[in-house]
């Protein structure tokens, strides 16, 4: 994208059960959602996008999980970035001795269904439900175009749907294989959370979410957070394009492009 463009782009910068970071931003405007990964990797995944730590304006966070927030005390310290949390979230995060200390002035509170403006970028944080204090997906907007970041739900409705509803981009859970993970390694307990309420969402429920969103301008999806045990890249993307063809909307699999984020990589740009 040239000088002087007023587009949007969206990478993903890591993404998956050990570890989970979004780049989104503007020309004028440079945002991580989650910082679960160390900050030498988050770094070194800004590089490759010729952007540098020192210019991002600001952290959001989705909720207080490790593999949501590991890189925060780091960056925090090293950068003196602004984080933005729901009171839940934060909360949550100012009892997580595991982070270190994290000056107190740079936390700043989002509540769901209200936005917030930074410099050329307005966001909206919307409720998910998981097995976390207070957890949120953001719908983050610049100059009518739209991109929704929605991971870590066990389950969607029609507030959900409602949220996300005309976007350019969106970067969705397809985060387990039902029968993988019911037949997977896991205890009892665990598999029961995963499948729960509170849980994650799986390639068949995120193929049935995306059915109801898909609209004559949506130019992009990937599909983030995959379980390593529980899901493989090839498995979701298939999944979830049987489940749009074979809904009941006008859209078939291949009216989009659909991507898969890379668990350890930098993905492909998303740019409208």
């Amino acid at each position: 994208m040239g000088v002087g463009s007023t587009g949007m782009r969206l990478c993903s910068i890591a993404s998956g059960s050990s570890g989970n970071c979004v780049y989104v931003g503007t020309d004028a405007t440079h945002l991580l959602v989650d910082v679960g990964i160390s900050g030498k990797r988050m770094e070194a995944g800004l590089q490759e996008l010729g952007i540098k730590m020192q210019e991002i304006d600001g952290i959001f966070l989705t909720h207080e999980h490790a593999d949501h927030i590991s890189g925060l005390g780091v960056l925090a310290r090293k950068y003196g970035i602004p984080v933005y949390g729901t009171r839940g979230t934060i909360g949550a995060i100012r009892a997580n001795h595991s982070l270190g200390t994290i000056d107190e002035e740079l936390f700043q509170y989002v509540q769901a269904d209200e936005k917030l403006t930074i410099k050329d970028m307005t966001l909206y944080p919307i409720r998910t439900s998981h097995d976390a204090a207070e957890p949120v997906a953001y719908r983050i907007s610049h100059d009518k175009k739209k991109i929704g970041i929605i991971t870590d739900l066990g389950y969607y409705n029609d507030y959900t749907v409602e949220c996300l509803r005309n976007l350019d981009l969106l970067y969705l859970e397809s985060n387990h294989d039902i029968n993988m993970l019911q037949v997977g390694p896991y205890p009892y307990y665990l598999k029961q959370r995963i499948l729960g309420k509170k849980g994650h969402l799986s390639n068949e429920a995120a193929g049935k979410l995306l059915s109801r969103l898909l609209h004559d301008d949506l130019k992009a999806v990937m599909l983030g957070h995959l379980s390593q045990e529980n899901n493989l890249p090839e498995l979701a993307y298939e999944t979830v394009r049987v489940e749009v063809t074979m809904s009941e909307t006008a859209y078939q699999a291949d009216d989009f492009p659909l991507y898969v984020a890379k668990r350890s990589e930098v993905s492909q740009m998303l740019e409208i």
